[in-house]
């Protein structure tokens, strides 16, 4: 009896973890492709067209290839707010 209540009360809780993992909405991601011109510890800058993007750079996100200056690469990115201030109405 024990080891029954306790088999449902498991597959209850997988069931309803699944559901909230399921439930939970996707962080947009986007990606931008060029070459790298400066990389350091925190950040990675890549050329795009004329314009310069300075990407943030964590330290858990693993590089598949020989990243360095000069290498081109795709960089897949979230956009993460870091502060938020709500201005009053006029």
């Amino acid at each position: 009896m024990i080891r029954k209540l306790c088999s449902s009360m498991f597959v209850a809780a997988v069931l309803g973890f699944s559901t909230s993992v399921l439930a939970a909405p996707a962080v947009k991601t986007y990606q931008v492709t060029g070459p790298v011109l400066e990389l350091t510890d925190t950040k990675i800058v890549v050329q795009k067209g004329t314009e310069k993007w300075e990407i943030a750079r964590i330290a858990d996100v693993k590089a598949k290839g020989d990243l360095k200056v000069g290498a081109k690469v795709t960089i897949e990115y979230t956009m993460t707010a870091t502060s938020v201030t709500v201005k009053a109405d006029k």
